[in-house]
């Protein structure tokens, strides 16, 4: 009963003194002043992204698996899991989420045990009185010790917001990742795929210039031509096995470039290179959509950036109000290690405990400005982000409209040049065309299937381009979306 009663006689001292220094330390402390924000976040709208853009096609997941090739889908899910670089943002998100841990420990209770054991001389000449002045004697405590921030103005709330925004930015830098490391290896396929075709090409153009020094030098020899036709024939022979040469040390740099993306050491991947003609061309959008925003991962991530600086700037201006604790030790202790653990050495306490900035030199208000120019840096970093998206989209949009007018005069300038080559080798059989006029024609055949490779290949890649533009498959985030949302 009368631990009891000093225990209320306690509870109703220490609430009259809390709430009276409650009173006067908010009269007293440190003012945070104005937040200077300078920045502004751009929305949909002022990116000219209407609710009326129409409906776009929705880019899938696994959107490689669009182009119809197994090597290239096994490939890319090589490289999603074993990828360095994908390996890099996972240790980070697990990083980032060890740290949102810590700070939601840090507004819970805590509770520690000690143990201490001392052997020690007292002092003969200070306040020590006898007989401990003078003597050596053990000392030892051992005990419970526990506080509780009690979090009254958010700041421990705030900080752990911050954290979380932090953990959710790092997870949707994880899907920017891998999206970019998909893109980055499907381009390299079809780059692939391009110089194996023009080293085709480069093999025709040799034979034909071949075929051209031969009929040259057997001109020169019946007197129908000069030595001059003949020096310029010889020097195009060896032109056509440098740029076959050319082709050969591409392929192997394209050939590295995939095997790093896949996560394999040189050499260890044997690629059947496929036909171009057999990929198949993906389905497309045609305007920008409204949402483009909501299916970038990048754009996600730096959007959480932003909540969590100002969640950080919340978290910084609480830290100019009164921090509360609750805290609470029961233990003992004692002279004489052999009583420590006997009658009388018990000890305990409990009370509210509170402290207040007043007068810091300025330290709180300039980590206050700190975390502002913080924010202004997140949000004009998701400006940044959301306009050089939109230009993304637009460019590949721009591109793949271009591509496909330029592949329909290229098929008709193709289609005249067979069919003058067509028309020279009927002639020459029936006897009315020399060769040479057969070779020329089939000259303008090769440079126009040379074209058709390069449109084709820069068709494909602009499909990769846009693809990951309109965010390579990326769902969204509820999460944000909500946070959005609230007033």
């Amino acid at each position: 009963m009368r631990l009891d009663h000093s225990l209320r006689k306690t509870w109703s001292a220490a609430a009259c003194g809390l709430a009276m220094t409650a009173v006067l330390s908010l009269a007293a402390c440190a003012a945070p002043g104005a937040t200077d924000v300078q920045a502004t976040l751009r929305d949909a709208s002022s990116l000219g992204l209407s609710s009326d853009a129409g409906a776009t096609v929705a880019v899938a997941d696994a959107w490689w698996r669009e182009f119809g090739d197994a090597q290239l889908d096994s490939l890319i899910d090589s490289a999603l899991a074993s990828n360095p670089s994908l390996k890099i943002v996972q240790a980070r998100l697990a990083r980032a989420q060890a740290g949102s841990d810590i700070t939601q420990a840090a507004s819970g209770p805590q509770l520690i045990a000690g143990l201490d054991a001392t052997r020690q001389k007292f002092t003969a000449t200070g306040m020590i009185p006898p007989p401990l002045a003078g003597n050596i004697y053990e000392t030892g405590t051992a005990q419970f010790s526990a506080s509780w921030e009690l979090d009254f103005f958010g700041k421990n709330r705030a900080a752990l917001e911050a954290a979380l925004g932090n953990v959710r930015a790092v997870q949707a830098d994880a899907a920017a990742a891998r999206t970019l490391l998909a893109s980055n290896l499907a381009r390299s396929y079809f780059q692939l795929v391009r110089l194996n075709e023009q080293l085709g090409i480069a093999g025709r153009v040799l034979a034909q210039r071949e075929h051209s020094l031969r009929l040259v030098q057997q001109r020169f020899q019946a007197g129908l031509d000069t030595r001059l036709e003949v020096r310029q024939s010889e020097g195009t022979v060896p032109e056509a096995r440098q740029q076959i040469e050319a082709l050969h040390e591409q392929i192997k740099l394209a050939e590295h470039t995939i095997n790093a993306l896949a996560g394999q050491p040189a050499q260890a991947l044997k690629l059947a290179v496929p036909a171009q003609a057999n990929l198949k061309s993906a389905a497309l959008a045609q305007t920008v959509p409204s949402d483009l925003l909501g299916r970038r991962a990048d754009i996600t991530a730096a959007r959480w950036r932003v909540e969590a600086a100002l969640q950080d700037v919340s978290s910084a201006r609480s830290q100019f109000y009164p921090s509360v604790n609750l805290v609470a030790f029961a233990g003992a202790s004692s002279i004489g290690l052999d009583r420590l653990f006997g009658a009388g050495s018990e000890q305990w306490g409990l009370g509210p405990a509170l402290r207040l900035p007043l007068f810091d030199g300025g330290r709180l208000r300039a980590n206050l400005r700190g975390r502002a120019a913080d924010l202004d840096t997140a949000i004009e970093s998701y400006n940044a982000a959301v306009i050089d998206a939109v230009r993304e989209v637009t460019d590949a949009l721009a591109s793949a409209q271009s591509i496909a007018r330029q592949q329909t005069e290229q098929r008709a300038v193709q289609a005249a040049a067979d069919n003058a080559y067509a028309i020279a080798l009927q002639r020459h059989e029936a006897g009315l065309t020399p060769m040479l006029s057969v070779l020329g024609a089939e000259t303008a055949v090769l440079n126009q299937n040379r074209l058709a490779v390069d449109l084709a290949a820069r068709a494909l890649d602009n499909q990769v381009a846009l693809m990951r533009a309109l965010g390579g498959g990326y769902q969204g985030d509820a999460a944000l979306a909500a946070v959005i949302a609230r007033p």
